[in-house]
């Protein structure tokens, strides 16, 4: 039986979820917390990842702009895996406003963070409390991969080992 707090293996499959990586950038990420850990991380679920798409905001809320909730649906992307800066302030509010409409949410809890650690922890308590799911880069990684049987295995190994 699956509580609110667990997701089934079988809905991660490639084919529904998006990668949502929010704010990284220059100017702001250099008085995150544990941000050479954070950088790290990203770059390790970015790997194995061919193809992205941008999307400019000025709204902290990503959830508000038409073009990627019209992305998502487009794509029939149900299950959204969330990492970046600053996990009280953008990433809170874009995932409260996702779990609203309806998508699971998958936070990242090693790639992402805040200035200040405090904030960072009780946001990741109120995402939680409403819905979102908490896990760790290594973790969703393998759970993706789902077997050691993959062609890709080893390269995503040679990814998690780096």
């Amino acid at each position: 039986m699956m509580n609110d707090q667990e997701i089934s293996s079988d809905k991660l499959s490639s084919k529904v979820n998006a990668l949502i990586i929010i704010d990284i950038q220059e100017k702001i990420i250099r008085p995150i917390f544990n941000k050479d850990s954070i950088i790290k991380n990203i770059k390790k679920l970015l790997s194995p990842i061919a193809e992205f798409r941008k999307f400019e905001k000025m709204e902290f809320s990503l959830a508000k702009l038409e073009d990627f909730l019209k992305e998502l649906k487009d794509k029939k992307i149900t299950n959204l895996i969330v990492c970046g800066i600053e996990t009280h302030i953008c990433i809170q509010q874009t995932v409260l406003d996702c779990l609203q409409k309806g998508f699971e949410v998958i936070l990242i809890s090693d790639s992402m963070g805040s200035r200040n650690r405090v904030d960072h922890e009780i946001a990741l308590q109120r995402m939680t409390q409403s819905g979102a799911i908490l896990t760790t880069t290594e973790s969703i990684i393998f759970e993706l991969c789902k077997t050691a049987d993959r062609k890709e295995f080893k390269e995503i190994r040679n990814i998690i080992m780096s």
